[in-house]
């Protein structure tokens, strides 16, 4: 395999590749920033949409900052995969939910995963946050649990 190849590869939080998952999209994590390119990035985000749509699956892209964790999950709610139900986790609002296309998921998440920098290292606060914003593929019944 060549080191591109290497390169564009899922980041698995195992980091045993040689060891097959269950689920193709079980080990799925991906930080922002990340050194992976537009082609490679809405490949990825493809990918993600046809396992939410055909799997028991929800995306999730997780930023903290000085307020603490946002989380923004995307989960299909119909059998083609053309809308998905948003939820949005802000630690001091709370949960707020709607009903986005097919589209709006797949624009907002190539928009995500293609930034230089991590929402998480916003300097604009005295304190900012260490860290890289996440972006992973989970069982649908564990992100509605949180």
């Amino acid at each position: 395999m060549s080191s591109e190849h290497k390169r564009q590869q899922p980041q698995l939080r195992n980091e045993q590749t040689e060891q097959a998952s269950e689920a193709p999209w079980g080990d799925l994590e991906l930080t922002v920033p990340n050194e992976r390119s537009q082609l490679s990035i809405v490949s990825l985000v493809e990918c993600a949409l046809v396992e939410l749509t055909h799997e028991e699956v929800g995306a999730e892209y997780v930023s903290a900052n000085v307020w603490g964790a946002k989380r923004t999950q995307f989960i299909a709610v119909d059998d083609v995969g053309e809308t998905f139900q948003k939820r949005h986790y802000d630690e001091r609002l709370g949960w707020h939910e709607s009903t986005v296309s097919r589209q709006a998921v797949r624009e907002e998440l190539i928009t995500r995963l293609t930034r230089s920098s991590s929402l998480a290292s916003d300097r604009s606060h005295d304190t900012p946050v260490d860290g890289a914003d996440t972006f992973s593929v989970k069982p649908a019944r564990a992100l509605r649990r949180n």
